[in-house]
């Protein structure tokens, strides 16, 4: 295996997955708790990573953060580096299309939580914040886990997105996904074999945690 792609490859899904975290529980609680009918413009925004093809989305992250763009003029400026073919860049389009596998477990956990609780954190004066923060979230840990969970192991397997952004740069770009894609072009298929058995062993204990996490006590048929 290649072990600096792994080492990459890690670095950059425990940083998106606590970007995300940071990023994710505002979002999610404005989309569970606000009553503004056009939140469904923006719950869309944020599950657009789903169903857009990530060779899409990585085109426009490209033209959006390279060197001719405000913002990448703007990086490349203060930092003298650029944002496209960095680690920098990975890591904002890793955030961007890893967003909806933060965002929908945790507005499931959220909404799951019983009103009733909610009402009497009020009746008792205390504020929306520190109710969402001392009652709804304590109660969602286990959406938040599943979230942290989906978005680590999605991360770790990007692989459009991250080449249209990133490149395929060794040591700083080059994630798990293309050392694979290299390995099949260079007809190594045992090491191309080695680390999708890997990365296939993970995604399958990722989904069993997941749904361990989200499995709910089933209801017993009444007795006649």
């Amino acid at each position: 295996m290649d072990w600096t792609a792994v080492a990459l490859s890690l670095r950059l899904s425990i940083a998106t997955s606590i970007l995300l975290l940071l990023i994710g529980i505002p979002i999610a609680g404005w989309l569970t708790f606000s009553p503004r009918r056009w939140k469904v413009l923006v719950e869309s925004v944020v599950a657009l990573p789903l169903v857009l093809p990530p060779t899409v989305l990585g085109f426009y992250l490209l033209v959006g953060l390279g060197p001719r763009s405000p913002l990448g003029h703007a990086f490349e400026s203060i930092t003298g580096s650029r944002l496209v073919f960095s680690f920098g860049g990975l890591l904002i389009a890793s955030v961007l299309y890893s967003l909806p596998f933060m965002v929908q477990p945790l507005c499931t956990g959220f909404a799951a939580v019983e009103r009733k609780h909610i009402e009497a954190a009020w009746c008792l004066g205390v504020s929306r914040t520190r109710t969402f923060l001392r009652l709804v979230l304590p109660l969602s840990r286990r959406a938040v886990l599943a979230g942290l969970i989906l978005s680590f192991a999605h991360t770790l397997g990007e692989f459009g997105v991250v080449l249209m952004v990133g490149g395929n740069v060794p040591g700083r770009t080059r994630t798990l996904s293309i050392s694979i894609y290299d390995d099949v072009q260079s007809l190594d298929y045992t090491r191309a074999a080695t680390t999708s058995a890997a990365l296939l062993a993970f995604s399958f204990l990722v989904l069993v945690i997941t749904y361990s996490l989200q499995k709910r006590r089933p209801a017993s048929w009444p007795r006649p």
